[in-house]
């Protein structure tokens, strides 16, 4: 393996004033350190990861890393820090097999840093290699803010902004050669590139990432849980609904001369319902609902009321095909409630037939019930009968 990550975690957080080491400080409800290594993990490229961690919080930072590692925990390390980043730096570079040739260091108080910053390093950093260059690769970004050089409280001049950039981490270079420069380091410098410099070494930039900042102030961390919870209400708007819903309703008319069948169960001695089909209005509703959550359209507009091939079609015949629309759409149903406006033929005694009669055709839980309408309206005359459904549905 040839790439690694150092991650400096050993900060103890003065500034922030949380009272606990700062990679240790929740952003967000999730641990700074845990956000700082997440991305790491999504690489197609396997990595060695070392973070290095204050001395009394070892064990912690290893629970916090193999949370995030997973499965991938073999290829991590955690190391304690030394007196300072200088040293805690040398402690993580000194644990890395010879094996490796790019190593990348990173502030775990950068914690929102896009995995895309370290895909960048570490291809410029491998690139320059292969040129015979071997430089250090550090991301920045423009300085917009104008700048001043003071005196006390005086300003002396503008500085001109265009020669000027912001510089972030991960900072990437070859690993021999930034050993050595920590080796050979006079003085203990304030990133990783300045050491490298020092030594000799050539350092170049590749664009930053604005999110890339680093906490180190309540203001730094409350606009880093700002983000995350900017981030988190868009992927609820953008999100698919986990669950669709479906209205059908249907009316049909009483008919002495046809057999009644309704909810797909025939009551023998009582009038039937007029229609193209065999008029089960209960079924009809069913279908309609179904194909209303799947955004499909209603009964009429699908199998078409005037259509010979479904002259006499038993509902469960409109049923599975709306359950067949769903499937189409990536949808299966959830679960489909359907009530029987009317006086007649009364449900009550066989309601479960009809609930099992209705889920096996549906393929999901049907709940029955059944009312009048107190002698008003259509139903209460005996005129004919009504049913309203609603349906569940998911993504398949």
């Amino acid at each position: 393996m040839d790439r690694a990550v150092v991650v400096v975690a050993a900060g103890s957080g003065t500034r922030l004033g949380i009272g606990t080491a700062k990679a240790f400080v929740p952003v967000a409800g999730q641990l700074m350190l845990a956000r700082a290594l997440e991305p790491l993990f999504t690489s197609s490229a396997p990595m060695l990861v070392v973070v290095v961690a204050p001395s009394a919080l070892l064990e912690d930072c290893r629970q916090v890393v193999a949370s995030v590692a997973g499965a991938a925990v073999a290829y991590t390390a955690v190391v304690p820090g030394g007196a300072d980043r200088h040293g805690s730096v040398q402690a993580g570079l000194a644990v890395l097999p010879d094996s490796v040739t790019t190593v990348l260091v990173h502030d775990a108080a950068r914690c929102l840093t896009p995995a895309a910053q370290f895909s960048r390093v570490f291809d410029a950093v491998e690139s320059s290699v292969a040129a015979g260059a071997g430089d250090g690769v550090v991301p920045a970004l423009p300085v917009t803010d104008t700048v001043k050089r003071v005196s006390g409280d005086v300003v002396v001049e503008t500085v001109d902004r265009a020669a000027l950039v912001g510089v972030q981490t991960p900072q990437g270079f070859p690993l021999d050669a930034l050993r050595r420069a920590y080796a050979v380091s006079a003085q203990s410098e304030t990133d990783d590139a300045g050491v490298f410099q020092s030594a000799g070494g050539t350092v170049r930039f590749v664009p930053g990432d604005a999110d890339a900042f680093k906490i180190t102030t309540p203001w730094d961390l409350g606009r880093a849980e700002s983000i995350v919870r900017a981030r988190s209400a868009v992927l609820v708007d953008t999100a698919v609904p986990a669950v669709r819903l479906g209205l059908g309703v249907d009316v049909h008319a009483f008919d002495v001369e046809s057999p009644c069948r309704v909810g797909l169960l025939d009551f023998p001695g009582e009038p039937g319902l007029s229609g193209h089909s065999d008029g089960d209005a209960v079924a009809h509703a069913v279908c309609d609902a179904l194909l209303s959550a799947g955004g499909l359209g209603d009964i009429g507009g699908t199998f078409g009321t005037s259509d010979p091939a479904y002259a006499g079609a038993s509902g469960d015949v409109f049923i599975r095909g709306a359950v067949g629309l769903l499937a189409d759409a990536g949808l299966v149903p959830q679960s489909v409630t359907v009530q029987v406006i009317g006086n007649r033929p009364r449900i009550g005694a066989r309601r479960a037939e009809m609930q099992d009669a209705l889920s096996a055709v549906v393929g999901a839980p049907v709940a029955v019930s059944g009312t009048t309408t107190d002698g008003l309206g259509f139903t209460g005359r005996g005129e004919g009968l009504a049913a309203i459904a609603t349906a569940v549905t998911r993504p398949a």
